[in-house]
C-alpha cells in the first residue's frame, strides 16, 4: 500500500522539524512548506490524508491558505489542523472552522495529543485506500463477469450454430437415402455425412481436450518424435481441406533429420489446426507454406498462408479461448474460438512457444511454433516402435450392454461387419443373466445406465467366478480422466468414449483379448 502523506506549513523551519520529529512513523510521509505558496505547489503533486496549517504566516495565512484549499477540487477534503501560538477567541475560531478547520492546536503542542489525532486522520485515510482498492478490484471483477458473461452468450450461441452445421446434411443424407437408398448420389451423400460426423466428433474432442488442459488433467504420452514425421502426418490430415479449397500447399522440409520429445498425436494435432486454421481464412486457391528449421536450441515450424490475415490489436487475444476476430467470423466455417486457445496450451506443455506474425509478404498469416531441439546424443538409435497390431479375423462373442437401444443397435451392426457376433442388452440388471447364455468373450458396457450402472455393472461380474477374466470395455460419453480412473477401479480393461470408429473398436477388442485376463 503507498504511503501516507501529512502537509506541514509553517514559516519557521524550527517549528517543522519539531512536528516531524513528533509524527515521524514508518508508512508516514512528511511534507514540508515554509508558506501557503509552497504549500499549494505540494498539493499541486501530491495527496495529502492530513495538512497541520499555522495560523499565523507572513503574506498568506493559514485560514486564507485553507480557504483556496478549499476552493481546489483535488485539496477540498483534506482535513486541516490549524496550529496557534495564541488563544483565539470565540470569533476567530469560528473564522477557522468556516474556512475548513477539523481542530485547533495550540502552541506549545503537546506531543501525545498531536500525535493521537495525527493516528486517526492516518488510519481514516488507510481506511479510505482499502476501500478504494476494493472498489476497483470489485469493479474490475464485475467487468471481467459482465465480459465472461457476454463470451459466454456468444460461445453459447456460436456453438449451436456450429453444431447445427455438421448435423444438417447428416439428418438431410440420412432423409435421402430412407426414402430411395440407390441413389444415384449415395457414395457421394455417405462421403458427405462422414466428412460432417468427423467434424462433429472433432468440435467436441476440442472442448473436452480445453477442459482437461485448463484443469491440468492432460496426459501427454511422450516419446522421440521426427519432425518430418509429425509434419508429413498433420498435412495428411489437412489435405482434403486444403485441395477442397484449391489452394496451393508447399512444404519446405530439411534434409537432416530434427527430433523432438513430445505425444505424437498432440503434435500433430496443434501443426494439423495452424493448417485447418490457414485454410479456413485463405480465400479459395490461395498459398499455404509450411517449413521446419532450426533456430539455436529450438526446432521452428512455420505456418505462412496469404490470406485475410489478423489485425495487429487482435494478435495477442487470438490464444485467448472463445475469442474470435469480428470481421473473420463469416469465414469461421466450423469454429469455436477455442482451436488456438487449445493450441496454445499444447505447445506450453511440450516446453514451446507459439505466436502469430505477418508473413515477409506483407499478406496473411504466419504462425511460428518453436519446440526444445532434442540434442543428437539424446536421440536413441530407434525411434521407431514395433508393431502391435492385432491378429485379425478370430471371431468373438460380443455382449453389448447399453440402455440407447439406437446406439446398441449400431454397435451391433459394426460387430458383425468386422465378423463378431453380438447379443444386445438395455438393462444394466439384465446384464449377468443374459451373459451367463450367451458366453460373450468381451461384453461392451455402457456407464450411464439406468437403475444399475456400468460400474455396480461390471463389479458384479468381476464377484462372479464365471465372468472374473472375461474382458470388459467400457463405451460411454463420459471421457474425463476422473471417469477413466473411475473405470479402471471397477474393474475395465479398457475405457473408450463414444463415438468409437469402427477401426478402433475392433483393435481395441483384439488388443484385450490378446492381454488376457485383468489382472486383480
Amino acid at each position: 500500500m503507498d504511503p501516507v502523506s501529512f502537509l506541514l506549513v509553517d514559516d519557521l523551519e524550527e517549528n517543522l522539524i519539531s512536528l516531524e520529529a513528533l509524527l515521524r512513523r514508518d508508512g508516514l510521509t512528511l511534507l514540508k512548506a515554509r508558506s501557503g505558496d509552497e504549500a499549494l505547489e505540494l498539493l499541486l503533486k501530491h495527496e495529502v490524508a492530513l495538512a497541520l496549517v499555522d495560523v499565523q504566516m507572513p503574506g498568506m495565512n493559514g485560514f486564507e491558505l485553507a480557504e483556496l484549499m478549499r476552493g481546489n477540487e483535488r485539496s477540498r477534503r483534506v482535513p486541516i489542523i490549524f496550529v496557534t501560538a495564541g488563544s483565539p477567541d470565540r470569533s476567530w475560531r469560528f473564522q477557522g472552522y468556516e474556512a475548513g478547520a477539523v481542530d485547533f492546536i495550540q502552541k506549545p503542542i503537546e506531543a501525545d495529543i498531536l500525535r493521537s489525532k495525527a493516528d486517526v486522520f492516518f488510519e481514516l485515510y488507510r481506511q479510505r485506500q482499502q476501500l478504494a482498492m476494493q472498489r476497483d478490484e470489485l469493479e474490475a471483477q464485475a467487468k471481467a463477469l459482465k465480459e465472461a458473461d457476454q463470451r459466454k452468450d456468444i460461445f453459447l450461441a456460436t456453438l449451436a450454430h456450429e453444431l447445427r452445421n455438421p448435423l444438417t446434411p447428416l439428418r438431410h443424407g440420412l432423409d435421402i437415402l430412407k426414402r430411395n437408398p440407390d441413389n444415384a448420389e449415395a457414395e457421394k451423400i455417405r462421403a458427405t455425412m462422414d466428412r460432417q460426423l468427423s467434424h462433429l466428433v472433432r468440435l467436441i474432442d476440442d472442448l473436452l481436450d480445453v477442459s482437461r488442459v485448463s484443469q491440468g488433467k492432460i496426459e501427454l504420452r511422450k516419446e522421440r518424435l521426427k519432425v518430418q514425421d509429425v509434419v508429413t502426418a498433420a498435412v495428411e490430415g489437412s489435405r482434403p481441406a486444403i485441395d477442397a479449397a484449391k489452394h496451393t500447399l508447399s512444404i519446405d522440409l530439411p534434409d537432416e533429420l530434427l527430433f523432438v520429445e513430445g505425444d505424437p498425436a498432440r503434435l500433430s494435432q496443434i501443426v494439423g489446426n495452424i493448417l485447418n486454421n490457414a485454410t479456413k481464412y485463405t480465400p479459395d486457391g490461395g498459398r499455404i507454406e509450411i517449413s521446419a528449421h532450426v533456430e539455436g536450441e529450438d526446432v521452428v515450424i512455420a505456418v505462412a498462408d496469404n490470406g485475410i490475415g489478423i489485425p495487429e490489436d487482435m494478435r495477442s487475444k487470438v490464444f485467448q479461448l472463445f475469442t474470435q476476430v469480428d470481421d473473420h467470423l463469416n469465414r469461421s466455417q466450423g469454429g469455436l474460438g477455442i482451436g488456438l486457445a487449445l493450441v496454445s496450451q499444447l505447445v506450453a506443455l511440450h516446453g514451446g512457444r507459439i505466436e502469430t506474425t505477418t508473413p515477409s509478404t506483407g499478406t496473411g498469416t504466419s504462425f511460428v511454433i518453436r519446440l526444445p531441439l532434442l540434442a543428437a546424443a539424446e536421440v536413441s538409435q530407434s525411434t521407431s516402435k514395433p508393431s502391435n497390431e492385432p491378429e485379425s479375423g478370430t471371431a468373438l462373442k460380443v455382449l453389448v450392454v447399453d440402455d440407447n437401444v439406437d446406439v446398441a443397435h449400431v454397435v451391433g451392426w459394426m460387430l458383425e461387419e468386422v465378423g463378431h457376433e453380438y447379443h444386445l442388452v438395455h438393462d444394466g440388471r439384465e446384464a449377468l443373466a443374459e451373459a451367463r447364455w450367451f458366453r460373450p468373450d468381451v461384453v461392451l458396457l455402457d456407464i450411464g445406465l439406468p437403475f444399475m450402472d456400468g460400474y455396480e455393472v461390471c463389479r458384479a461380474f468381476r464377484a462372479d467366478k464365471e465372468f472374473q477374466g472375461v474382458p470388459i470395455i467400457a463405451q460411454t460419453g463420459w471421457g474425463q480422466s476422473k471417469d477413466k480412473e473411475l473405470a479402471a477401479a471397477a474393474g475395465f480393461n479398457e475405457h473408450l468414449t463414444k463415438p468409437v470408429d469402427l477401426d478402433n473398436l475392433s483393435r481395441v477388442i483384439s488388443d484385450v483379448v490378446q492381454q488376457g485376463p485383468i489382472k486383480s
